[in-house]
């Protein structure tokens, strides 16, 4: 029986065993008159529930016979232990245990006896579907093949979590995180759909929270590619064949009908209802497919906030109605109309349905119910409570402060802190506030508009005229304009030295932390020391009347000082500044920072996984105080990239990296130097994992910025030549590389940096050398052997491999020999990539020597050392294969080499498809193979 025979036998069968006898024979009479053979069927199939009620309990077939076990190798991967089971496929955690690398992996499987091609085609349809998403709240797929005996097989990110549902009601998460947690699932819906696939089996069980709160979806076995040329073929993730979950299926799921993005919407509201309330939107009479099936298609989903209440009610809780308050109104006509029963009526998009909550969260109208006059009106003055009270002083603030800075210190301290909270609110305003296109070009016309006025209306008003040109000073900082702000910064040191009383103290210990910012934002961490100490015993004796300005400044001056190496200082001042902000009501964003600030030390002494927790302190401090969606936000997330990226988790670091990344963009732009300074570390990191075309966007990105902001001579532009060339020379740009590394040790030469950037000189080496340039190439890795070798171990190695390769050139057998038995001789245990490169740079040597033996036992004594050692083993692996391969063939082994060439080349080619330059290198290890 067919799979659409059976569909329809199986939903005609639920029908009848819950009618009662009479009732039964009519619908049985009724179907014969249609289709005779079905009714047959189907009375054989009630007589045997009649006799055996437990007959359709029981699996025909024993599953468990041809099950995979625990220790069985399904490709390069060695099973473990089952994690789950769906309707299709059996998921297995598994080790890489072809000794590459180590990575634990989820390896998916069909299910035994799913020998159908239909859904073997399905699973190669999720297969090729995978492949074209990348998004760091997407499990990523990793390797797929078959394995020995024909089973098909995918290896995926290893996804250690909860369902979504699950994971919020566990940790009692209020309303608003439980939103923001569904805001990374529509980001990740949103990218498939952005990529032409549509999921299509969304529901709790596929979307995964881990224990670090980012989501991780799963499971698009049954997704739809929306760019599939329509050939008139059954489709084979059709609904007929009931792939999907029925309790989130949309309505044109069940009718057969045309699958879009607005399904995957559907299915969003579904889980969103989940989510706020506990239960599904549906209440049918009977638990039974048939019911939900017509509930899915005719009944109105229970208002939201009505079936919390009820819940509550059921559940006997305290307070049944505080959750129906929070969820009428907005929350309702969301997920009212997400639930909509015709495509048409819902959100157009995922990014729609995404925008309206997000509306919701800042207090905005949604676009999912009407905009009567009365709802803007009580939006706006729930949004705006606190500039309403004040509205007329935020006025006079934002058209240039003139009235309010004219008041002076002589009103009451009462009339003080309120100027302090309306500076607070405008700071706040212009920081937190999202860019588009231009971004903040009329702010800063109102800002220059505002200091031309207050250069005339406050003339006579010094202190006033100072408060302000500090406040737009700060605000030209959160647009990134850095050196306007300390031209504002000189202009208002001049008025403070004509000013006596207590304000000049003040002001200057604000004025000092807002220049010290500015300073190591522009890479002048020497500047910012020297200016900025003669204002700490001012500081320290401001600390008990304006705690929240002397921590402030304390922060920038020990962050200075970590720069130039000054930790013990810097951790003295940090420390400090957080034991001010601890006191008081001063804000738990303000003591995340100084948390921040504190694990970037530990960083720096090589403690990264204490780091990573003070990270992830700060991080919760931060959502406590309203959300990561602001600068310190992007820079608490880009420091935990790095950091995870050292601890060796380069998928973490990644994800972490682009959530700094998409915060940056949202709020503040592309031009803006925040998004340079995530650009950067992720395009190098992105490098290192192979993603060139990515990495070489990013840093293009990134450099263009630097350029823009520091000009063609700064230290930072030198860097990022550097970055440029070393990506260039990945995907094989000779011409490209040799011209940016070029340009990076001009820089580095001009500004006396060389000593502390020497592997620009083996890079710059190593691209003449491959551009038959031997003369210059052998001068730059001297140079770099020179200034490496006691700083420097792995480096002056990579030179002396280039040395020898240059000697072996030119027929200095010996020279070569004895350079690479120094480099290996002065290598540390810790030195363990160099080590790598170092035996497999002898093995080829003596190889090219015509000492095949030697070369035997320096390739034994590398696999020696790759099983005690994964780093040897991953870094040496397709060098090693390849020298073999040309032991085989000089042997006379000729196809067995020639074998291995082709596989190890194979091999390289699909882990990073990218590196081309490494896929040229690779391809001249084993020359007597041939081609």
């Amino acid at each position: 029986m067919d799979t659409e025979r059976w569909s329809t036998l199986s939903v005609l069968l639920d029908e009848l065993i819950e009618l009662e006898p009479p009732a039964r024979a009519r619908r049985l009479d009724e179907v014969e008159a249609i289709d005779a053979p079905l009714a047959a069927e189907l009375r054989k199939l009630i007589a045997l529930e009649e006799d055996r009620p437990d007959f359709l309990s029981e699996s025909v077939v024993d599953a468990s016979l041809f099950s995979p076990q625990p220790g069985q190798s399904i490709g390069p991967y060695q099973l473990e232990r089952p994690l789950g089971e769906g309707g299709m496929g059996q998921v297995w955690l598994a080790t890489r245990a072809d000794g590459l690398y180590q990575r634990r992996v989820a390896v998916k499987l069909l299910r035994p006896g799913l020998g159908d091609a239909g859904l073997r085609q399905r699973f190669t349809r999720e297969r090729q579907i995978l492949a074209r998403l990348g998004h760091a709240h997407i499990a990523r797929l990793l390797d797929a093949g078959i394995s020995s005996d024909g089973q098909p097989y995918l290896a995926l990110d290893y996804v250690q979590g909860q369902p979504i549902t699950q994971y919020a009601q566990q940790l009692g998460l209020p309303l608003r995180q439980r939103l923001e947690l569904f805001l990374q699932v529509c980001a990740a819906v949103s990218h498939a759909h952005a990529n032409l696939v549509v999921h299509r089996d969304l529901k709790p069980s596929n979307i995964l929270v881990t224990p670090a709160g980012e989501v991780c979806l799963l499971d698009f076995g049954i997704a739809k590619l929306l760019d599939e040329p329509q050939d008139g073929s059954p489709e084979i993730t059709g609904t007929g064949t009931r792939a999907f979950t029925l309790y989130y299926a949309a309505p044109e799921q069940l009718r057969n009908g045309v699958i879009t993005t607005m399904t995957d919407v559907y299915a969003l509201g579904v889980v969103l209802y989940e989510l706020l309330v506990g239960r599904k939107p549906y209440d049918p009479a009977r638990d039974s497919d048939a019911a939900w099936e017509e509930a899915i298609l005719l009944a109105d989903p229970v208002r939201p906030s009505q079936a919390a209440y009820r819940l509550a009610r059921e559940r006997d809780e305290p307070n049944p109605r505080r959750l129906a308050r929070e969820l009428s109104g907005d929350l309702d006509n969301i997920l009212c109309r997400a639930l909509a029963k015709e495509p048409e009526d819902r959100y157009v998009s995922v990014e729609a349905l995404a925008q309206d909550l997000r509306r919701h969260l800042e207090g905005e109208p949604v676009q999912a119910r009407p905009h009567s006059l009365g709802y803007r009106a009580s939006k706006f003055a729930r949004r705006n409570s606190v500039p309403l009270v004040v509205g007329s002083l935020v006025g006079i603030v934002l058209l240039g402060a003139v009235v309010f800075l004219t008041w002076q210190t002589r009103i009451a301290l009462q009339e003080a802190a309120r100027a302090q909270a309306m500076q607070d609110f405008v700071i706040a305003l212009f920081e937190d506030t999202e860019q588009a296109g231009d971004g903040g070009l009329d702010a800063r016309t109102l800002l220059d508009a505002g200091v031309r006025r207050a250069d005339t209306e406050l003339r006579n008003q010094p202190q006033a005229r100072a408060e302000l040109l500090g406040l737009v000073a700060r605000l030209r900082q959160g647009l990134g304009d850095d050196r306007q702000a300390l031209e504002l910064l000189d202009r208002q040191a001049d008025i403070l030295g004509t000013l006596s009383g207590a304000a000049p103290a003040r002001l200057g210990v604000e004025s000092a932390a807002l220049r010290g910012r500015s300073l190591r934002s522009l890479d002048q961490a020497e500047v910012c020391v020297r200016a900025l100490v003669p204002w700490l015993p001012v500081a320290q004796q401001q600390a008990a009347a304006a705690p929240r300005a002397a921590a402030e400044f304390l922060s920038q001056l020990g962050r200075c000082h970590r720069e130039l190496g000054g930790r013990e200082v810097a951790r003295d001042l940090f420390g400090r500044a957080l034991a001010l902000r601890n006191q008081g009501d001063q804000s738990k964003a303000l003591q995340a920072e100084s948390r921040a600030d504190l694990a970037g030390l530990l960083a720096d002494e090589g403690r990264y996984e204490e780091a990573v927790r003070g990270l992830r302190e700060a991080l919760a401090l931060l959502r406590e105080a309203g959300g990561d969606r602001n600068a310190l936000g992007v820079e608490v997330w880009r420091e935990l990239g790095r950091y995870q990226h050292a601890l060796g988790d380069s998928v973490e670091g990644e994800s972490s990296y682009r959530q700094a990344l998409q915060i940056t963009l949202d709020r503040f732009g592309l031009n803006h130097p925040l998004t340079t300074g995530v650009q950067q570390p992720l395009g190098n990191l992105l490098l290192e994992l192979g993603k060139l075309a990515e990495a070489n966007q990013l840093l293009r990105s990134a450099h263009e910025r630097l350029l823009s902001r520091f000009g063609p001579d700064h230290p930072a532009v030198a860097a990022s030549w550097h970055q440029l060339g070393r990506v260039a020379w990945q995907l094989d740009r000779q011409d490209e590389a040799d011209e940016a590394l070029q340009r990076s040790l001009q820089l580095r030469r001009r500004g006396n940096l060389l000593v502390h950037h020497v592997s620009v000189l083996c890079d710059l080496a190593r691209v003449r050398q491959a551009r038959g340039l031997d003369a210059n190439a052998r001068s730059l890795a001297e140079e770099c052997l020179q200034l490496s070798r006691s700083r420097d171990r792995a480096l002056a190695a990579r030179a002396r491999i280039l040395l020898a390769e240059l000697e072996q050139a030119n027929g200095n057998s010996d020279q070569a020999r004895q350079l690479l038995a120094v480099a290996a001789e002065r290598l540390d245990a810790s030195d363990t990539v160099a080590r790598a490169h170092v035996g497999v740079a002898m093995a080829r040597l003596a190889l090219q020597q015509g000492r095949v033996a030697d070369a035997q036992a320096q390739l034994d004594s590398l696999r020696t050392q790759g099983r005690a050692d994964p780093d040897i083993a991953r870094h040496a692996a397709w060098p090693q294969a390849l020298l073999l391969a040309e032991i085989d063939c000089r042997a006379g082994r000729l196809g067995q080499g020639r074998t291995q060439v082709s596989e190890t080349l194979q091999a390289q080619a699909a882990a990073t498809p990218e590196r081309l330059r490494q896929r040229q290198d690779l391809a001249g290890y084993a020359p007597s193979c041939g081609r």
